[in-house]
């Protein structure tokens, strides 16, 4: 098991600790950073994807209002 060492404001560790009184502050830690983790790559991939539909986008043929229109009237029909 790894050790890291991060300086916090006092008011944080203060709040921490009363929120997590009692609790394995260590598991809690490691949890907290899990998720974090977990949501930065999740946001990475989410900018990558909206990145690589903007990409598309610019490469996709115009279609006129009218076509769109006539397509969603003939699956309609």
């Amino acid at each position: 098991m790894a050790t890291v060492n991060y300086s916090i404001p006092d008011e944080v560790k203060e709040l921490f600790n009363t929120a997590f009184a009692g609790a394995n502050r260590s598991a809690v830690i490691s949890e907290l950073m899990r998720r974090a983790a977990e949501q930065e790559f999740n946001l990475k991939r989410r900018r990558e994807a909206v990145d690589a539909l903007l990409a598309d986008h610019g490469s996709a043929p115009q279609v006129s209002r009218e076509s769109i229109q006539a397509a969603r009237d003939e699956v309609r029909h």
